[in-house]
């Protein structure tokens, strides 16, 4: 990793380390004024139902922030996003970080000077509703600097022609359908691009906000479901296409599950625009009669022609040199190059 990717990691998991230096500072300068063990979850009424010790309190604070900076820190290496996504991105991280920092100070401050019981459980401790608006106010004020400071830094464009996602054999993409991409004899050629959808941040942020909400301060019954879904979302949301010389892989954040459809078993290829709704019911991954596909938004995207004559759809952009190459590769398949 260069000086300049290391500096934009940093950037990703700055908020998450500021909420955690704050929050362990509380507890440093208000440790002797804490019960043995602290209030830690609280019922929708506001009513402390759940403790835990001092020490444990740490722990836990540690790994909330270190597990949600690392979460974001891999969307961000892994989204391939630019310009203005990534900064939405970024803000995304600020807003969260500004959420839970306020419900988890509040949480921490509600517990001074607490009156014990016999196992040292702070006694009549409350966390009131309204600091669940005030953290949604954190939240847009600490994602409002985020976006600020985010677009004050110069943010990493695509590179026209190479790389993940831009480039790949046939110049950019303005190969017909049906058309090769010339290769000479013995020449290896692959062709990737990450593929996502415009809503899916917003929706993992609303989720992974609840869940965390719910699970730290609430009922984490509801909480750890919505949580999951998030992260859930967050590892599919985006997808890798990746043509070489085994055919067509489709995979997510993590690599795994993934779809590959083997070079065999592919006659031809070609790109058009796909409608998930209107030929595959949704989005997602679909199936339905006569084929498949991995559509996560409407546009251009890869049709592959299987051997038993059903198709495989995938939506991308720069599908034309996608297709070509397939092409190209299937022709060498059945010379036996």
């Amino acid at each position: 990793m260069n000086r300049k990717n290391l500096g934009g990691a940093l950037f990703v998991v700055l908020p998450f380390m500021l909420a955690l230096v704050a929050d362990l500072t509380l507890f440093l300068v208000f440790r002797d004024r804490l019960p043995e063990r602290v209030a830690s979850h609280f019922t929708g009424g506001g009513r402390a139902d759940q403790y835990m010790g001092r020490d444990w309190y740490v722990l836990f604070s540690v790994l909330a922030f270190a597990v949600t900076g690392a979460s974001w820190l891999l969307m961000a290496a892994r989204w391939e996003l630019y310009g203005r996504a990534r900064q939405w991105l970024v803000a995304s991280g600020f807003a969260l970080a500004g959420f839970l920092g306020w419900l988890m100070a509040a949480a921490l401050l509600a517990n001074l000077d607490a009156a014990t019981g016999p196992r040292g459980e702070a006694l009549s401790v409350s966390l009131p509703m309204w600091h669940f608006a005030a953290a949604l106010g954190a939240a847009a004020l600490a994602g409002g600097a985020g976006m600020a400071l985010a677009a004050l830094r110069p943010a990493p464009e695509p590179l026209a022609g190479s790389g993940p996602g831009e480039g790949g054999p046939g110049g950019g993409g303005q190969t017909a359908d049906g058309a090769r991409i010339a290769l000479t004899d013995g020449e290896v050629a692959g062709w990737a691009r990450g593929a996502g959808s415009r809503w899916s941040l917003p929706l993992i942020v609303l989720l992974v906000v609840a869940g965390l909400a719910q699970t730290l301060l609430w009922r984490w019954d509801v909480g750890l479901p919505l949580l999951a879904a998030g992260l859930l979302l967050a590892a599919f949301a985006r997808v890798y296409v990746v043509v070489d010389r085994r055919g067509i892989t489709v995979s997510g954040m993590l690599r795994w599950p993934r779809v590959r459809v083997p070079l065999d078993r592919i006659e031809s290829a070609g790109s058009r625009h796909i409608s998930p709704f209107a030929e595959f019911g949704g989005w997602g991954y679909r199936v339905r009669p006569g084929g498949r596909g991995v559509v996560l938004r409407s546009g251009e995207g890869i049709v592959a022609t299987l051997a038993d004559g059903r198709k495989f759809a995938v939506t991308v952009d720069d599908s034309k040199t996608g297709a070509a190459l397939l092409n190209t590769l299937v022709d060498r398949r059945r010379a036996g190059r």
